[in-house]
């Protein structure tokens, strides 16, 4: 007798190819025979009534980093029919983190990932791992090492090239990260502390990852008004580390940059015609979500967070920063010049006194304030909350959002914060993807999406025994309606879980069936344990 069977399903087994008809039996967390399996019993039997099953999907951005701690089962996510996400993006995240770093840190991190009632007490990617699997997961987590850790445990958290010494240094600790488990190296050269690396030190811990095989996760210095330059300067250096390259949520910002999406798939397309491993992730939306204070420019992040509250207490640095964020100085991306004050919403503030303000854009507040010096009140505000505070930011296209979204390198990702009222991305991203981009807008077949859900991302990241349906495999497996799914959550009401998911399964063990969640002990905790080749790639 088999523990699970899953009768009558259209299966997308995540390769690219048809559906087609068939059973699944399943045993001990592995799909143990696929086919017409009239002649078997087993100790639960779903019947999936002609819809849908295919491969669990692997959300490759989230910042579920810390809640996962919180909560084994984060049912925005795993209800969307997420079976694995990637933790440590954007080269700030939960681990390595030094002792001495805990309570800068803990600031740095608290508008993107929040403020959860858990225990700081790991130092290593290993101890952080370990963390989360002694917390039982109901779904699978893996992690990336980000290289803002990376450099605040060799160097602080500085404004200043690293010496020859301290590259070393960081690539011992890179090394000793992805001998420990980490699937890859991000980087957000947006964020302090990796925005005050020169491009030599970021090349140096891309020579490392060459050598492990693999990628570099990267939020870009510019996603908009330089993204081509942008692109160009990676692409040329990864090609002389011979090392993959993946960008994190690829998207086109500002009105004014939204007719540079064809040559940004162009630049793509031709560094992969030219040899060079070029991937991305992508959320479904034409609003992005971080924390309020990276519309601030690079130098007032110097020292870190405590450093950068106390320059939005002088007010001659004050005025500074409003200047630069107006003008958009050369060499980074203004998102409030891009957005405008009427396109900022505040997601989430720790205090009570400023919850009022949570689903307000800026220009609201000011009028429930009696203000209209725009810049002024939202500096006042990370000042105020200690940089406890998150926004959405309307700066996309929905055109740029689908030609994105056909290209084949393409995977997604969620980039969900899950504190106060998120973006809906946090519970309808894929959802949405199947059910507007898919079903009614008919932008890749469903086939096809389903192949960057599933199997495309487990490549990206070295799973080497998911994202397919296939006998051996393991077991993380979604069912759904085809005709129905779709994402509810919205701007105005974002914490809405999705119609048309009906049965989430992670390894053998179901979590999700209809209505009813299950907080099992279902998830692994992977940790890469092998390295590939990498090519020889130079230009």
């Amino acid at each position: 007798m088999y523990d699970l069977l899953i009768r009558n399903g259209k299966i997308i087994d995540g390769t690219g190819s048809p559906w087609y008809y068939g059973d699944i039996a399943i045993e001990k967390g592995k799909i143990a025979r696929i086919g017409k399996l009239d002649d078997i019993e087993a100790a639960e039997v779903i019947d999936a009534n002609h819809q849908i099953v295919s491969p669990g999907f692997i959300d490759m951005h989230t910042h579920s980093d810390l809640v996962i701690l919180d909560e084994p089962l984060i049912e925005a996510k795993v209800r969307q029919g997420i079976t694995t996400e990637l933790l440590g993006q954007d080269g700030i995240a939960a681990a390595p983190l030094p002792a001495n770093y805990v309570s800068p840190w803990r600031k740095n991190l608290a508008g993107l990932d929040g403020t959860p009632p858990i225990e700081w007490d790991w130092d290593t990617v290993e101890q952080y791992l370990d963390k989360i699997e002694r917390n039982e997961p109901s779904y699978n987590l893996a992690t990336l090492a980000p290289h803002g850790n990376i450099r605040m445990e060799v160097m602080g958290l500085d404004n200043r090239p690293a010496t020859s010494e301290e590259i070393k240094q960081m690539e011992e600790v890179l090394r000793r990260s992805l001998d420990e488990g980490a699937v890859g190296l991000s980087t957000g050269l947006i964020y302090p502390p990796c925005c005050f690396a020169e491009m030599e030190e970021l090349e140096a811990l891309c020579q490392v990852i060459a050598e492990y095989g693999v990628p570099l996760v990267i939020h870009q210095r510019s996603e908009g008004d330089e993204i081509l330059e942008s692109m160009q300067e990676l692409i040329d250096m990864m090609k002389r580390c011979g090392a993959h390259l993946h960008f994190s949520h690829l998207k086109n910002c500002g009105k004014h940059n939204w007719h540079k999406t064809p040559d940004v798939l162009a630049k793509i397309d031709q560094a992969r015609a030219d040899g060079l491993e070029v991937t991305f992730d992508q959320y479904p939306y034409t609003a992005g979500s971080t924390m309020l204070s990276a519309i601030l420019p690079p130098w007032a992040h110097d020292g870190g967070t405590e450093a950068m509250l106390e320059k939005l207490e002088t007010p001659g640095l004050c005025q500074r920063m409003v200047k630069e964020m107006a003008s958009a100085l050369k060499g980074w991306d203004s998102m409030s010049k891009w957005a405008g004050w009427d396109g900022i919403v505040i997601t989430s503030v720790d205090s009570p006194e400023n919850h009022s303000f949570v689903g307000n854009t800026i220009e609201q507040i000011g009028a429930m304030k009696g203000r209209q010096d725009y810049a002024e009140l939202a500096l006042d505000l990370i000042l105020e909350e200690k940089n406890a505070v998150g926004m959405i930011d309307f700066v996309m296209d929905d055109e740029s959002v689908k030609k994105i979204l056909a290209h084949p390198a393409g995977t997604i990702g969620s980039d969900g914060l899950l504190g106060g009222e998120p973006h809906p991305r946090a519970y309808g991203s894929f959802p949405r993807i199947l059910g507007k981009y898919v079903r009614e807008e008919k932008v890749l077949p469903l086939e096809d999406m389903i192949r960057r859900m599933t199997s495309q991302p487990a490549r990206i990241i070295g799973l080497q025994d998911r994202g397919i349906i296939r006998e051996g495999l393991a077991a993380d497996i979604v069912i759904f309606d085809p005709d129905i799914v779709i994402d509810q959550a919205t701007y105005e009401n974002p914490r809405q879980f999705n119609k048309g998911i009906q049965t989430v399964v992670v390894n053998g063990q179901v979590v999700i069936h209809g209505e009813e969640a299950f907080r099992k002990p279902a998830g692994e905790v992977f940790r890469r344990s092998y390295a590939t080749t990498p090519l020889n790639v130079s230009s």
